[in-house]
C-alpha cells in the first residue's frame, strides 16, 4: 500500500468529524449476537495474541468484556459498545482511490496517537475503524451510541497497538 495515497487528518479533525456524525440516536444491540473472529496467518495470529495480552482493562471508561466465542483475536468493551478483532482482512476502500482524494464521504484515512486508521461509516450508524501501514490489520467497531466518542476509543487502544502490532505491511 502507498501511504502517500492517503489522505490523512489529525486527531482534533477526526475528533470533529466523529463527535458531529455520533448525533445519531443510540444504538438498538442487543448484545447477543457472536461474533465471526478472524482467521489471519500464523504471524498475524501471533501478532494478534500478542495484543489481546497488552488491550487495557477498560477503553473510554468501560469494563472489557469479550464478545463470544471467546478469541484471543476479538475483545470488547461495554458489551457490544466498542468491539476489537485482530487478523481481518485488509478492507477493500483501504486501497480504493475516492478515498485517498477525500471523495468517499463515509470512509477517511487519519492518524491517531500514531497509528493510521481507515475509517468507515456504516449503514446501522456505527463506525468501523481499521488499522492502516501495521503487519496485522486490526478493526474496532464503535456503536452508533458511542460514535461521538470513538476518538477516546481510540486514543485508548493506540499504546497496545504501537506495542503489540509493528509498523509495515501486513501480508
Amino acid at each position: 500500500m502507498n501511504s502517500s495515497r492517503h489522505r490523512l487528518i489529525g486527531l482534533p479533525a477526526l475528533a470533529v468529524l466523529i463527535s458531529a456524525a455520533g448525533c445519531a440516536s443510540p444504538s438498538t444491540s442487543d448484545g447477543g449476537a457472536t461474533l465471526p473472529v478472524p482467521r489471519p496467518g500464523a504471524t498475524a495470529a501471533k501478532l494478534c495474541r500478542n495484543l489481546d495480552r497488552v488491550l487495557p482493562g477498560t477503553v473510554d471508561g468501560l469494563r472489557r468484556r469479550d464478545p463470544r466465542p471467546a478469541s484471543a483475536l476479538t475483545a470488547g468493551w461495554g458489551g457490544p459498545a466498542i468491539i476489537l478483532r485482530c487478523g481481518v482482512q485488509r478492507p477493500p476502500r483501504m486501497v480504493d482511490p475516492r478515498v485517498a482524494e477525500g471523495n468517499d464521504p463515509d470512509a477517511l484515512s487519519g492518524e491517531v496517537n500514531g497509528v493510521d486508521w481507515l475509517m468507515e461509516k456504516q449503514g446501522d450508524g456505527s463506525y468501523r475503524f481499521t488499522t492502516a501501514l501495521r503487519q496485522a490489520y486490526v478493526e474496532v467497531t464503535v456503536d452508533r451510541a458511542r460514535a461521538g466518542r470513538a476518538s477516546t476509543v481510540l486514543v485508548d487502544l493506540a499504546p497496545a497497538v504501537k506495542k503489540a502490532i509493528p509498523k509495515g505491511i501486513a501480508s
